[in-house]
């Protein structure tokens, strides 16, 4: 494939991406957040308050509140990604206004819409994300914030903005519930932007310190084809060579390499760490 083809290629996937994204982003908003009267986190959710208050167009509000975020945060972010991040804010936005108010909106259970605005808020921001593009908003903000306060956490402000957006809806909406069903929103949102981008390929990682390395190698390779990587270590307390493997296995294989590991020699040093991504043969394709 040519350099000019492969571009085009990689814009019109750009396209669909934020299309799609911006068709879920918008659907999370409008459809389900909207009518059952709470404010998600993010520049979106302080829109659909203004909205509650004003009725200005949460689309329009929302891209309008985004510009000084960016001015203010541009040098941070980098010209490409603010770029990408400008179209898929745009492409949102005009769906969220120019589709979505001839569209039906959700009139069941307030709480079942929170959970359905965080599902669709958090699949669509997902879709940015994998084109290395964003919704913006509090992104732009936390890094803002950051630069001048460096020993800040980017998720602990992320985080602690959020709330204050959440916690005025409850004046404004004029119900405690408006809290509680903004931070489930944002919960089930933050779930699913990880389970998608992380957990389709997460795994866990056996690390095995023992003195039968050969023998159980060979019991975990009958229920794990992958096998495991032996590495000769010393053990400074005991002074005598051990064998440490290395064994990277799906989270329901895990239990059988631990009754494996112990059956061969119930004195092994046995410990499981979480992996968010695990490329490689049996598990996701190491594409460039």
């Amino acid at each position: 494939m040519t350099g000019k083809k492969r571009d085009t290629k990689k814009i019109c996937l750009d396209v669909l991406y934020d299309i799609a994204g911006g068709t879920l982003y918008a659907a999370g908003i409008y459809t389900f957040a909207k009518n059952a009267e709470f404010a998600p986190g993010g520049v979106s959710g302080f829109a659909l308050i203004l909205n509650h208050l004003s009725g200005l167009p949460v689309g329009t509000t929302t891209l309008l509140l985004n510009i000084p975020l960016i001015a203010v945060s541009y040098k941070l972010v980098g010209k490409r990604f603010l770029m990408k991040s400008a179209v898929s804010m745009l492409v949102s936005n005009i769906i969220l206004d120019g589709i979505f108010p001839f569209t039906p909106a959700y009139t069941g259970s307030p709480f079942l819409a929170a959970l359905y605005a965080g599902v669709f808020l958090g699949t669509g921001m997902t879709l940015f994300y994998m084109r290395g593009s964003s919704s913006g908003g509090i992104d732009f903000l936390a890094l803002s914030i950051k630069k001048k306060k460096p020993h800040l956490s980017i998720g602990t402000l992320i985080m602690l903005i959020d709330l204050v957006i959440i916690l005025l809806g409850w004046p404004v909406f004029g119900n405690v519930d408006a809290v509680l069903y903004g931070v489930a929103s944002t919960f089930v949102c933050t779930v699913v932007i990880d389970k998608v981008l992380y957990g389709t390929g997460a795994g866990s990682l056996a690390i095995i310190i023992t003195g039968k390395g050969k023998e159980t190698a060979e019991r975990i390779g009958e229920i794990n084809r992958r096998g495991t990587t032996a590495i000769q270590a010393l053990g400074t307390y005991t002074n005598t060579r051990k064998d440490v493997l290395l064994c990277a296995c799906s989270k329901s294989q895990a239990y059988a390499v631990k009754n494996v590991v112990h059956e061969v020699d119930p004195c092994a040093f046995l410990m499981f760490t979480e992996t968010s991504e695990v490329y490689g043969e049996g598990f996701r394709e190491n594409t460039p």
